[in-house]
C-alpha cells in the first residue's frame, strides 16, 4: 500500500503546474473514452484523472489514456476537490442520473467543486435539455475539449 501511495505522490509531482482535469462517467464509460481520445490526440498539457461510476467505465477511461483512474463515490468526493476542470456529461451534477449510477453525494460533490465544470448536455434518463436536441455526440464533445483548450490558454 505504501509503495503505491508513494509512486502515486511522486507520479503528482512529475505533473508539475499542469492543470489536474478530472473526466466523469458511468455506465460504459463511452463518452469518457472520446473525451480523453481527443484531448490526447489535440496534445493538451493536462493531468487527467479518470473517475467512472463503475469498473467498466473506468476501465474505458484508463485504456483511452487517462494518467490515473478511481471508481466509485468517494474518488468523485475527494478527486472534484482537487480538480481544475471536471468535464462529463450533465447528469453528473443531477443526483440519481444515468440510470442511479450518480448518488445524490457525487452530485453535490461536483456541483459544489471550485473546479471549472464542462458538462456535456445529452438529454436522456428523464431530463432534456432543450437546444442540445439536435446537436451530435461527436459535435459535443468536441465543443467540449475546445472548451478545455481555451481554459487551458492553448486555443
Amino acid at each position: 500500500m505504501q509503495k503505491g501511495w508513494r509512486r502515486n505522490c511522486e507520479r503528482g509531482l512529475e505533473m508539475g503546474n499542469r492543470k489536474t482535469v478530472m473526466v466523469l462517467d458511468a455506465q460504459g464509460g463511452g463518452v469518457g473514452k472520446q473525451l480523453i481520445t481527443l484531448i490526447r490526440k489535440e496534445g493538451l498539457d493536462a493531468r487527467i484523472i479518470a473517475v467512472g461510476t463503475n469498473s467498466i467505465a473506468t476501465a474505458a477511461m484508463l485504456k483511452a489514456g487517462a494518467d490515473e483512474a478511481a471508481t466509485g463515490e468517494n474518488p468523485v468526493r475527494v478527486v472534484s476537490k482537487m480538480a481544475d476542470v471536471i468535464i462529463g456529461p450533465v447528469g453528473m451534477v443531477i443526483a440519481d442520473a444515468m440510470l442511479g449510477e450518480i448518488t445524490p453525494l457525487m452530485a453535490s460533490s461536483v456541483a459544489r467543486a471550485s473546479a471549472k465544470r464542462i458538462m456535456i448536455p445529452f438529454g436522456n434518463c428523464d431530463n432534456y435539455i432543450a437546444g442540445a436536441s439536435d446537436i451530435g455526440t461527436g459535435r459535443l464533445i468536441a465543443d467540449a475539449v475546445r472548451q478545455l483548450k481555451i481554459y487551458l490558454g492553448e486555443a
